[in-house]
């Protein structure tokens, strides 16, 4: 059997299963703690997020009426009649209509209502919900609606489960001739994951119905419009330096009129307007004709949401350009203001005080401090002359007024080749900020490309990993799966993403988030049914990288060699030397870590993240089936000895405090 070289290791990973295998020769592998390096982005590991996978409406945003608006392409999408076969046996359905109206709505930016007519009291329809409605026994959902009286009295609402048995019921009533905003709280007591909301109206006559609402009342910090908990708890627990949104090719549009347009999404939710999601009808063997967005969660909650979970925001914004793989339809040099304005207006929203107009709506909507916004995408996976051009006129206004804000730019959808290497030639001439450059590969792929950062120019643009995963079965393939195999692959390719800490200043996994009932693309960090939720594999390599970034790279040799991929940083906050060793063979392996610069004897905290099958999956009933493990290990005049389990992730973190001999630099 061949040698296998190892750089780090724990004591902690002797339960990981070897095959029977011995172990070899011990590796001394060096870390030099007497002289740290280049100085790594408080950004470096962070969340990417786009609504696809129905990860917005449907996920993290917890609305659960689907179409509350009336606003789909299709305005009735959801809502249905309660029919005679749906009701108990001899019962006849009392007669009434639903009709879509425009006349007198709401307003203008949602002009869509229902009028729900009843021939005869207890008139019933019904919404289905994100593919069902999930409630928790004990918990309580607000139920609102704007109403227009018109004779009926009242609307009653009653969720059922599969077998039609009623477990929470609520009524909203006293309407007058005008539009107003009703609500009352719905207590469930039982728990189902896919309910059904009924509606009745009781007396004859008409509802004038909008907004139609069922919210959770437990929300991330308590808010009326706010996210779904155990979601934001999932990236909380990451600690993310920064979150970049609303997305990727979101932000494009299939066609420039459905571009992602910021400043419909912020303000009252029920002015925002509503439009098609460009991923409802993008794969063929995936499509989602109900999937829109509704902005609930619009840049004002992503900017909440970053600033809630610690993290930095990283908006992106439409340059011009909609999709290349679609359309690529593009908006002409002299229709730019409207783009550019766009982001003026967005720094001002972000950063702005309040006696600026977008300040002030800022603080209108609760925020009056400054978001603290830093960084500023301009286009999302763009690429050729158009896109440099473009790039160029938002460049002269964004750096002319607001030189404070790091301009992101995009280097193609692949990551060599054409258009990959004259993007990369064109940022360096024009001096950008920082370029964002996307791969979808093979885990080998992963692997081989640990060194990839090596040798890039320190001097030219920083980069952005912004979005990367690995592939098992193909890009975009539906088979494409979340196991130990992928995430193990991620992970050594992370150790050259934080070796090269003065050259990568941001990297992000995509997608963040899937439901189970009703993804587009796979694989993703964090999948959700209507109650429940799981990081996968890949989610606990992020998270341990995230969790356990340094502000110093740290000379460590060996890099890499046969099978293991090592990184060493300084946290100057906590005083520790952070080291992580990636044990990518079948084989245990047994070394000894020496720190130099660091004599004195020292309890070492060390994590494990590790399968003995890389086939390994987490899954709704098995949460955790790979997952970190904490433990401890001693460190004796600056050695630590231990074992490297097959196919492991191990971090080590080491006290160093300043009397030690570490040198700042």
């Amino acid at each position: 059997m061949r040698r296998t070289w190892f750089a780090l290791v724990a004591f902690a990973l002797l339960s990981v299963s070897t095959y029977g295998q011995e172990s070899r020769d011990i590796d001394v592998i060096s870390v030099d703690a007497a002289h740290p390096g280049a100085a790594i982005s408080s950004q470096m590991f962070g969340i990417f997020f786009e609504d696809i996978n129905f990860a917005a409406d449907g996920g993290l945003y917890p609305e659960l009426v689907k179409n509350r608006s009336f606003e789909f392409q299709e305005p009735l999408t959801g809502w249905h009649e309660i029919l005679a076969y749906s009701l108990p046996k001899g019962l006849e359905p009392p007669k009434g209509e639903l009709d879509i109206r425009t006349d007198a709505p709401l307003n203008a930016t949602n002009p869509h209502y229902l009028r729900a007519r009843a021939y005869a009291s207890g008139y019933g329809f019904y919404n289905t919900g994100f593919r069902g409605i999930g409630v928790k026994n004990g918990a309580e959902y607000r139920f609102s609606a704007y109403v227009r009286g018109g004779g009926a009295t009242t609307l009653r609402a009653t969720l059922t489960d599969a077998q039609g048995h009623v477990v929470g019921s609520g009524k909203l009533e006293g309407f007058g001739n005008g539009w107003k905003r009703y609500e009352t709280v719905i207590r469930a007591d039982a728990t189902v994951d896919k309910a059904r909301i009924n509606f009745y109206v009781d007396g004859t006559g008409y509802l004038d119905l909008d907004m139609v609402s069922l919210y959770p009342v437990d929300t991330w910090k308590g808010r009326p419009n706010g996210l779904r908990k155990d979601l934001v708890q999932l990236l909380y627990d990451m600690h993310p330096g920064f979150v970049r949104f609303p997305g990727g090719c979101i932000v494009e549009g299939r066609r420039l009129l459905t571009r992602y347009r910021w400043k419909t999404t912020v303000g009252d939710i029920a002015s925002r307007t509503t439009i098609v999601n460009r991923w409802n009808d993008e794969f063929d063997q995936r499509p989602a004709p109900d999937y829109f967005q509704s902005f609930g969660l619009g840049f004002y909650e992503y900017f909440q949401l970053a600033e809630d979970i610690g993290a930095r925001p990283l908006p992106i914004l439409n340059c011009g350009m909609a999709c290349q793989f679609n359309s690529s339809e593009t908006a002409q040099l002299n229709q730019l203001d409207e783009y550019v304005q766009d982001a003026l207006d967005l720094i001002d929203f972000a950063n702005g005080p309040v006696t600026s107009p977008w300040g002030k709506l800022r603080a209108q909507m609760g925020h009056p401090a400054s978001f603290h916004m830093e960084m500023l995408g301009i286009g999302n996976e763009q690429w050729g002359p158009r896109y440099v051009e473009r790039y160029k006129v938002f460049a002269a206004a964004l750096k002319a007024q607001h030189p404070e804000i790091k301009l992101v730019v995009a280097a193609g959808p692949a990551p060599a080749g054409e258009p990959f290497d004259s993007m990369w030639t064109t940022w360096r001439e024009l001096h950008a900020d920082i370029v964002d450059e996307h791969y979808y590969m093979s885990p080998d792929w992963f692997l081989k490309n640990s060194g990839r950062y090596d040798h890039y120019d320190r001097k030219g643009p920083k980069v952005f990993a912004g979005e990367y995963a690995a592939q098992s079965s193909g890009q975009t393939s539906p088979e494409n799966r979340n196991n130990w195999k992928t995430a193990i692959a991620e992970a050594a390719f992370m150790t050259g993403l934080e070796r090269n800490g003065d050259v990568v200043r941001m990297a992000s996994y995509a997608p963040l988030l899937a439901n189970v009932d009703a993804w587009q693309w796979k694989p993703d960090a964090i999948w959700f049914d209507n109650l429940r939720s799981y990081g996968t594999p890949d989610y606990y390599v992020q998270k341990l990288y995230a969790n356990n970034a340094g502000t110093r790279v740290m000379p460590i040799t060996p890099l890499t060699k046969d099978g293991l991929y090592t990184s060493a940083v300084l946290d100057e906050r906590t005083h520790e030397l952070i080291v992580k060793a990636i044990n990518t063979t079948a084989q245990e392996q047994a070394a000894e870590i020496r720190v130099q610069g660091v004599s004195a004897s020292r309890t070492v905290k060390v994590t494990t993240l590790g399968s003995a099958d890389l086939a390994a999956e987490n899954s709704f009933e098995h949460p955790t089936a790979v997952a970190p493990v904490a433990s401890t290990v001693e460190m004796d005049s600056g050695k630590i000895a231990g074992r490297l389990g097959a196919y492991s992730v191990t971090v080590f973190r080491v006290p160093v405090p300043q009397a030690s001999g570490v040198v700042a630099p």
